[in-house]
């Protein structure tokens, strides 16, 4: 999966409208906005449709505000 779009980020926290790149299946789910869930937990996310995850050549986003940054 990768994030198509965040609809509302309050915070470090989000909610967004994620896409499957095998199925183009779209789900709207919760997200944190850190390098951790960007790099690891995201592509790591199965696809209920399909059932696969994001391919080797996924390219997390960076996130809003710089790690350790006090919001």
């Amino acid at each position: 999966m990768k994030i198509k779009q965040i609809i509302k980020q309050h915070r470090r926290d989000f909610i967004a409208d994620y896409e499957c790149e095998h199925c183009g299946d779209v789900i709207r789910d919760e997200g944190y906005d850190d390098a951790n869930f960007h790099q690891n937990v995201i592509p790591k996310i199965i696809c209920k449709k399909c059932g696969q995850v994001a391919d080797e050549n996924y390219r997390p986003l960076t996130t809003k505000y710089p790690e350790g940054f006090q919001i």
